[in-house]
């Protein structure tokens, strides 16, 4: 009877250790604005949109204004944020996705989600999924335990609402769409305060076409664009309050960022064009931070980074491994968020489609290609003006990629060239020899 009771509190304790150490892994909020430019928030220099709740999150943080998308375009942004890997090797690169193809996030990859769940933690993707429209290749097929959103983008045809796998409203009420994603992530927040989860709200504005409710008309001075963006602001305030009503602030990191840079509204800040572009307004998008206790507040960093970094960051404070069988382009800015450290990139390539459209490294950008008035010249070319070297900017210096500094810092040239060669040999993705209106 003796020996029963010992056994009796070792498995006790064991499972009790166990709990603890569930409890203690922290919880994980990312939300990604669709199509949100650089210069959509306060804190990014809009003074049109007032986004108070995302200026106190930076105060509260960190805020970052060197961090990239992993492409110019939705679907393929959004596979390298939830796999940590260049979309080239998703294959995801040659269009997004549609009803009309075949474009999916293959079953093999493995995304946060998946990796998350396998430790314990419950998840949720609330939004927009544009990974596959097709049901088969849905969320739950993903890692997610629980969907609700829609399977594309809203300027495409059969855009229905789904409850995990079934369509609940069709057509889709638009005006209150931010409303009903923030009502589900407030749900899934609290009937899993006391366990660890992962929750990725991906909104569907401010894509076009754009929708607001009569709450939220008329509010901005920027017209319906800053009413849908100011629209998330609130969402993001109601996500704090739960937090702090819960009292799992200090055991939650919340991430906000954008898919790519604008479309045809919203600012790309100081940054030179918009969606589309590998010029620094494609690519270059907001990126926020929030973690009491652990991100120190008023924090900011200047430090490279991309939103494939964002599976290794979540997967090493959640102390679990990066998934195996595969090449994790991605690296733990864990060090930045908490310390100030240095970006862990050496380089950082740059997309367009299914080639490198340039390579960052430090300050310095090489740039090979980029549209133009309508048209894609290679800079890469030898018979451009610019060739073959392509044109080299100091982003410190000038941010807006207007002055190139290729004839005065060969060196740099050469380095990053080198990078170059390297990239295209392992991911495949070459330059064309053409030099205009190559697609």
């Amino acid at each position: 009877m003796f020996k029963a009771r010992i056994v009796s509190i070792f498995v006790g304790c064991c499972l009790s250790t166990a709990a603890f150490a569930q409890l203690q892994r922290p919880n994980f909020i990312v939300v990604m604005a669709d199509d949100l430019g650089f210069g959509d928030l306060g804190i990014y220099g809009s003074t049109l949109i007032q986004t108070p709740n995302l200026d106190r999150m930076a105060a509260e943080g960190i805020y970052f204004d060197s961090f990239y998308a992993s492409a110019n375009v939705c679907t393929a942004s959004r596979g390298g944020l939830l796999t940590g890997r260049y979309p080239v090797r998703l294959d995801l690169v040659t269009d997004v996705a549609r009803p009309t193809n075949e474009i999916h996030l293959a079953e093999s990859e493995i995304t946060i989600a998946e990796a998350l769940r396998e430790e314990g933690y419950k998840t949720a993707l609330f939004g927009k999924w544009h990974l596959g429209s097709r049901l088969e290749w849905y969320p739950l097929n993903h890692g997610f335990d629980e969907f609700y959103g829609v399977l594309h983008s809203n300027d495409m045809p059969d855009f229905v609402l789904y409850q995990d796998a079934q369509v609940i409203e069709n057509p889709v009420d638009q005006t209150t769409l931010t409303q009903r994603y923030t009502a589900e992530s407030l749900r899934f927040i609290e009937e899993n305060q006391d366990h660890p989860f992962f929750l990725y709200l991906p909104h569907s504005f401010p894509h076009v076409p754009l929708f607001v409710s009569d709450e939220f008309e008329n509010q901005s001075e920027a017209g319906l664009y800053g009413d849908v963006v100011e629209t998330i602001d609130w969402s993001m305030g109601e996500i704090f309050d739960k937090l702090k009503e819960l009292e799992i602030d200090e055991q939650t990191m919340v991430i906000f960022t954008s898919d790519n840079g604008p479309w045809f509204e919203g600012s790309s800040g100081q940054f030179r064009n918009r969606k589309g572009s590998s010029w620094e307004g494609g690519l270059r998008v907001p990126f926020i931070a929030r973690w009491p206790g652990v991100i120190p507040i008023g924090s900011h960093s200047s430090e490279a980074a991309m939103n494939i970094d964002i599976l290794p960051t979540l997967l090493d404070f959640a102390d679990v491994p990066l998934p195996d069988g595969r090449t994790i382009d991605g690296a733990s800015i864990r060090g930045i968020l908490s310390k100030n450290e240095k970006t862990p990139h050496e380089k950082l390539y740059l997309f367009n489609n299914d080639r490198i459209a340039g390579v960052r490294s430090g300050n310095w950008k090489l740039v090979l290609e980029s549209w133009y008035r309508g048209a894609l010249p290679s800079f890469d070319n030898p018979n451009s003006y610019y060739g073959p070297e392509g044109l080299l900017f100091d982003l410190e210096k000038d941010p807006g990629e207007t002055y190139s500094y290729t004839r005065e810092n060969p060196d740099v040239v050469e380095k990053l060239r080198k990078y170059l060669i390297q990239g295209q040999k392992e991911l495949e993705s070459f330059v064309l020899p053409d030099m205009w209106n190559r697609l």
